[in-house]
């Protein structure tokens, strides 16, 4: 019966999910960026912090855990082998860890529910705590850290410190004599239905939550909704175009972005040249990335002079288990994936790469 319900009902609780749950308008997107950003150079310790990384830095980026109480509407279950096999490899190669929001589903689910059912994942935070080198961010669905008083209680309670909450950071860097501004935030901000609205969070509580935990619908797919997710990465994108050596690091889409374009409209240019050169290995190889992924879609008409200026993390609750996020080493930015091999295994792969010299201008 269940099968029968999904099939009849998802797509229809999809769309209606979608709709409440983002709507993107550009002059309101491009506000809110621009205040926080001159917030933060202007005030720094406030919304956010101002950091100098010199020459030497090591820094990974994970957004949307969406952390829940393991129910079925839990998108985070099938990402914990690999979120927690990423944590250990980079607080053993000493990365410093920003947290870029979203990371509890307090939409969903009680805050203390969210607590009992991932002590390994917050001990697995806390390590990089004690080392000084934890940044956690607020998004739209953790929404509580920043404007609930006792927020800062539970965070103690957490971790076993006092933990700041911040709605973006700036890193500051030297990169060939000029100076490059990284500047992370969530995402949501100026995003009518996402900026602390509260129908949508009445919406995915009330309506969204418990149809999907019946239905055991999730639907963090590369291709899901991929065109209000392109929409609202294009309006980011352009408010980085206007901006001089300064890059944007979001995540809330849930769609990983690299350079300007999506990883999925990176694989189409791969796919499109390796017909040009006949190679049938590389064809057959994106081609089954892309069936495996069930993606479908066109490339963007936003392929030719675009500046390298806009990153998305992507997510850590893809419903197949495998978690994306940004890495910033020694004068390079990358796109990275985890995910487990045959035998069950998380593995680090890299999906693009770049030196930062390419995000100047």
């Amino acid at each position: 019966m269940r099968k029968l319900l999904q099939k009849l009902f998802s797509p229809l609780i999809i769309r209606l999910a979608n709709k409440y749950a983002s709507r993107p308008d550009s002059t309101r997107v491009h506000k809110a960026l621009s205040a926080l950003y001159q917030d933060i150079i202007q005030r720094p310790g406030k919304r956010g912090q101002l950091i100098d990384l010199g020459t030497k830095h090591r820094i990974i980026l994970f957004s949307d855990q969406h952390k829940g109480n393991r129910s079925h509407q839990d998108d985070f279950t099938l990402c914990e082998d690999n979120y927690l096999a990423a944590l250990r490899y980079y607080n053993e190669h000493d990365f410093l860890y920003c947290n870029m929001g979203d990371s509890e589903e307090l939409w969903k689910n009680m805050l203390l529910d969210v607590i009992k059912h991932n002590k390994a994942n917050f001990e697995a935070e806390k390590r990089f705590l004690e080392r000084n080198a934890y940044i956690k961010l607020f998004g739209n669905h953790d929404l509580y850290w920043d404007n609930d008083p006792l927020a800062g209680f539970m965070l103690k309670n957490i971790f076993g410190t006092k933990v700041r909450i911040y709605e973006g950071i700036i890193f500051s860097l030297a990169v060939k004599d000029q100076q490059l501004n990284i500047f992370i935030t969530h995402g949501h901000q100026g995003d009518m239905q996402s900026d602390g609205n509260w129908f949508s969070k009445w919406f995915v509580s009330n309506i969204w939550g418990p149809v999907q935990s019946f239905l055991r619908i999730n639907p963090n797919t590369p291709a899901f909704d991929n065109q209000l997710k392109s929409e609202h990465n294009q309006i980011m994108y352009d408010w980085t175009a206007k901006q001089t050596n300064l890059a944007l690091i979001t995540g809330h889409t849930h769609q990983p972005v690299f350079n300007s374009l999506t990883h999925l409209e990176r694989t189409y240019i791969r796919l499109n040249e390796a017909k040009k050169k006949g190679d049938k290995a590389t064809i057959q190889k994106l081609e089954a990335e892309l069936l495996a992924g069930k993606i479908s879609g066109n490339t963007s008409p936003r392929l030719e002079n675009s500046k390298n200026t806009y990153f998305n993390a992507g997510c850590c609750c893809f419903n197949d288990g495998d978690i994306t996020g940004i890495e910033i080493e020694d004068g390079k930015i990358r796109l990275i994936e985890w995910k487990k091999d045959i035998n069950g295994v998380p593995q680090h792969l890299v999906l693009e790469e770049t030196t930062l010299d390419n995000l100047l201008g």
